[in-house]
């Protein structure tokens, strides 16, 4: 399954894992999603909805597309480590990219079937 997120004038793409939280995330686009920084390494908000969770200690990667707590989605530019569910890849993201596109503070992703 392939997405695409709008952010600032932006249209990055990207992949869904292939587990239930991520069919389940599909099964509610398209949504907006208002998001805050946390920490200097992610884009966090609430998704309006709790979906079930796959969690699994991971590391994550810029560009990973991760579900938090069943109702939090987050968007990464950089590392970190935790019991997370991804639920899918940014195409070809880095974390120099991500951030120009992100920018700093708050920012509106919207995300839909691509």
């Amino acid at each position: 399954m392939n997405i695409k997120l709008e952010v600032n004038g932006s249209t990055l793409y990207a992949t869904l894992e292939d587990n239930t939280s991520a069919e389940a995330f599909y099964q509610l686009l398209p949504v907006t999603i208002e998001m805050h920084d946390y920490a200097n390494f992610e884009k966090v908000g609430p998704l309006g909805a709790s979906i079930a969770r796959n969690d699994e200690y991971i590391t994550t990667e810029p560009g990973d597309i991760i579900l938090y707590q069943g109702n939090q989605i987050t968007v990464y530019y950089d590392t970190n480590s935790w019991n997370f569910t991804r639920l899918g890849k940014i195409e070809n993201a880095t974390k120099d990219g991500l951030l120009s596109v992100l920018g700093e503070g708050d920012v509106t992703i919207t995300f839909s079937a691509n």
